[in-house]
This record gives C-alpha cells, structure tokens and sequence, in this order.
C-alpha cells in the first residue's frame, strides 16, 4: 500500500458528534447539490485522514482468552461512543451489568436516519427525543426477540454524565438518556450534569481546554471521570491499592473476528485490550469495555484515548479488563470522522443483538470469555 508518513490535517469540521452544525448545512433531504457537497467533503476528509498515518507491516496478534467474570461486564463511552454503549447495553442487559454513558443520547434515537441524528439526538432540534415512545421500542423488540429481555436492565447501574459548557449534545438529549433508562425499570440511574465542561472526556490535568476541548477531546478539567465512572459501576471499593504494578495495553487483529458470512462492522484492523497484571496472570477479573468518540479512533489521534482518560489506571486497582474496539473513517458507508454506527451505516439493525458492530463485540467478548448471548 502507498505510505505518507506525515499526519496530514483535518479536511473539514464536517460531520459527527463533534460538528453537528457543518454536518447540518451540508445534509438534507431531497436536495441533490447539498448532497454531492456532503459527498465531496467526506471525500476529502477520508483521504486525509488516509494520509495520517502508516501500517508499519506488521499484524497484531489475536485476542487473547482471560479469566473474565461474566458478572463484573460493562461498558463505557463518549458521544458516539457514548450511543455505542448505550446500544450494546440495551441489546446485552442479560449480561452487561452497568453502563457510563458520556455526553450521549438515548437508545434508538436516530431510528436509522441520519437527519434524526443530527437534529433530534444532538440538538434537541425540532424536538427532545420522545423518552415514552423510545420506550416502547424498547419493549417491543426485546418482545420479539431482537434484544435481550428487559429485565435483565433492573439490577444495574448506570452513571450518565454532560457537561454543563456542551454546545454540540444538548442537555435534554443527555437527559432523555438517563430518564429512558429509568422509565425501563432501573433503579440506580445517577446523573452528573454540573461540570462546566465542553464535549470531551474530563481527565484531571492535560493541555485541552476543559470548556472547548479539541482533538483528541481530553478536557483538562481537573476531574477524574474515569475513576467516577469505574466507582459507579463497580462501587467505591478498589481491590487493590494505589501501589499495584501497572498492566499492559496489547493491540489485537479486528478483522479475524469478523465471520465469513458476517456484514462488515466496519471496523479498523487494530484494537486494543489493556490487561491488568493480576489479569495477566490468570487471576479472574472484571471487563469493561470502553468505546471512543468520533476522531478520538486510532488513526485520528494514536493511543490518546486508550492511554489518556484515567480508565486504566483504575482498571489495575479495581482488576478489569479494558476492551478499547476501534472504528475507521470511510466514505461508503459514509463515516467519515470514525464514528460508532448509531444511524444505520451498517445496516437496518444496526441497535440489534444482530447488527454488525454489536455482532463482533460478542465475538470479541466471547473470545475473551464473557459472551453477550
């Protein structure tokens, strides 16, 4: 393949869930010059983003089997990550037991449509979502089967967090998030909304701006969200101590888990497991899987995300597995700033137990031994 060694710049603020208001003005429906300007700016971007960095050649390893406790699983995530793990929670409730869910928006919200994306789940815009309806949905498919029963959402935990200073996620959008999980049975909801933080993930100390943080979206705020989100989900007890021997972040090949007959979830080649020295050594452990916010993917900004927020340094205290899956930019399907499919550009059943990217996380999961399903 061609080689360009120097990272070369973004092509536009186009479309993501750090852009919604560039995304608006070049999409909408029925109009064909709005679409051929979308199309050549998510050209431009793909390129450019194909020119940031290089394979060096060499293949990473499989994943690796570990003594993983199938009832300390849960997932974390940022914006479109955020979606992400709301998602895979929902589908996964029968065996995901908590979810951290940053400046995200509710299950099901975009119904598969772009527009709705842009406009209902981040701006509120012409509406908030509609929290009884999106129940409802809820509640049909896992009737029939397309998610796991709702039931299993009852005993979990759930910590919901906005910033205060967030222009691109409105509040009530957060909001609705953690209101549906309400309205479906669970009881321990806590919601974090007072930080006058922007759209990022808060770390303690760092060089982004904490109101109006940029790529690679660590908000120097001076709070830990890593270790609140890890407390909520798995209490205020560490199992070991500060002193604990750091652990190790290992890539992983993504596409050996994809099946032969499997759609494509659209995925890098590369992921990363980050494994706690007690999990290394065979002592069985906690996974969490934490999924990255568009332009915060490998590619875009290296090992930021899967270093920089804090969640593996808890992850040695409190002995969990962290599973860092990473997306890729692409022009068809149209994702050009690697987003988390929460629209439907891997298909229809893109929020099912069946659709493409949750299809390969229980692969993933299952590898690891905690199968989804």
């Amino acid at each position: 393949m061609l080689c360009f060694p120097p990272r070369a710049a973004s092509a536009a603020r186009f479309f993501s869930g750090f852009d919604v208001a560039s995304a608006a003005r070049f999409f909408s429906k029925n109009d064909s010059e709005s679409t051929n300007r979308l199309v050549s700016v998510g050209v431009a971007l793909v390129i450019a983003t194909s020119l940031s960095g290089c394979s060096t050649g060499n293949a990473a390893p499989p994943l690796d089997r570990l003594n993983i406790d199938p009832d300390r699983v849960a997932v974390a995530g940022l914006s479109s990550g955020a979606y992400m793990a709301t998602q895979a929670h929902v589908a996964f409730s029968d065996h995901i037991r908590g979810a951290a869910v940053l400046a995200g928006g509710p299950y099901a919200c975009a119904h598969g449509d772009l527009g709705t994306a842009l406009g209902t789940c981040m701006k509120a815009n012409p509406a908030a979502p509609d929290v009884a309806a999106l129940a409802k949905t809820v509640r049909e498919r896992a009737d029939a089967g397309s998610i796991a029963p709702v039931a299993g959402l009852a005993a979990d935990k759930v910590w919901v967090w906005h910033g205060d200073k967030d222009v691109l996620v409105a509040e009530v959008v957060s909001r609705a998030g953690a209101e549906l999980y309400r309205d479906l049975g669970v009881n321990q909801v806590v919601w974090d909304g007072d930080l006058a933080a922007g759209h990022g993930f808060p770390v303690t100390e760092g060089e982004g701006s904490c109101e109006a943080p940029e790529k690679p979206y660590l908000a120097a705020c001076g709070f830990d969200a890593a270790g609140a989100l890890v407390k909520a989900i798995y209490g205020t007890d560490p199992l070991d101590g500060d002193s604990v021997a750091p652990g190790e972040l290992r890539r992983f090949d993504q596409q050996a888990l994809v099946g032969a007959d499997d759609a494509s979830p659209q995925l890098a080649d590369d992921g990363y497991l980050y494994v706690p020295k007690a999990c290394a050594d065979g002592e069985r452990c906690g996974l969490l899987i934490a999924f990255h916010g568009c332009e915060q993917n490998a590619d875009n900004v290296g090992e930021a995300f899967v270093t920089g927020t804090g969640i593996n340094q808890w992850a040695d205290r409190y002995r969990l597995a962290v599973l860092y899956p990473q997306t890729k930019a692409s022009l068809a399907p149209l994702n050009p700033k690697a987003c988390w499919d929460w629209w439907g550009y891997t298909g229809a059943n893109y929020d099912t137990r069946e659709g493409a990217q949750l299809k390969w996380l229980n692969t993933a999961a299952s590898v690891l031994g905690a199968p989804l399903r």
